[in-house]
């Protein structure tokens, strides 16, 4: 029977005194690297309505809420601290009305030494809030939900997609 302590997990922001520090990626090879988000915006049919027909008093919500997914993606190493700055090679925001309000989809996309997951995270994120920014003088009821990554590619763990339902698993 041992009776060594259990190991401790090693956390790759933080230095050996438990410091906070940005992961040193110099290393590494500069690889093409991708990542698809998504999220919801949760509301009843009729502001769902009047955001699919632009009848919302502040205008189109939907072109304003692509543009803030495009910049809050931009922005995210200034957001998220331990975040290193990317290159973005492209960013695509998609929006689609479903049943229970408006599905957000992020699509980023980098040649870089480390992962755009959180940029794909940050451009929904981002176009969630404008989309609430938007419709909440019509429904301040409304919930941003589901944020999650989907997919990423890229780098030396490759692909990663997310199994049905909200469970993750390694492929």
């Amino acid at each position: 029977m041992s009776t060594a302590p259990p190991e401790q997990p090693s956390f790759t922001h933080l230095d050996e005194s438990g410091a906070a520090r940005m992961v040193d990626v110099s290393a590494k090879r500069e690889t093409v690297r991708e990542a698809i988000a998504e999220g919801r915006l949760i509301m009843s049919p009729a502001t769902r309505a009047l955001f699919e027909r632009q009848e919302l008093a502040k205008g189109d919500a939907l072109a304003v809420a692509r543009i803030a997914g495009i910049m809050g993606a931009k922005k995210t190493a200034e957001l998220i601290p331990l975040c290193h700055p990317l290159p973005l090679d492209g960013i695509e925001i998609s929006l689609e009305a479903v049943d229970d309000g408006i599905r957000i989809e992020a699509r980023a996309r980098t040649c870089a030494r480390t992962g755009v997951e959180m940029e794909a995270l940050a451009a929904v994120a981002t176009a969630a809030l404008a989309l609430y920014d938007m419709g909440k003088s019509v429904e301040r009821g409304m919930r941003i939900t589901g944020i999650r990554l989907l997919a990423k590619s890229g780098g030396r763990s490759g692909e990663w997609r997310a199994a049905d339902g909200q469970e993750e698993k390694e492929r």
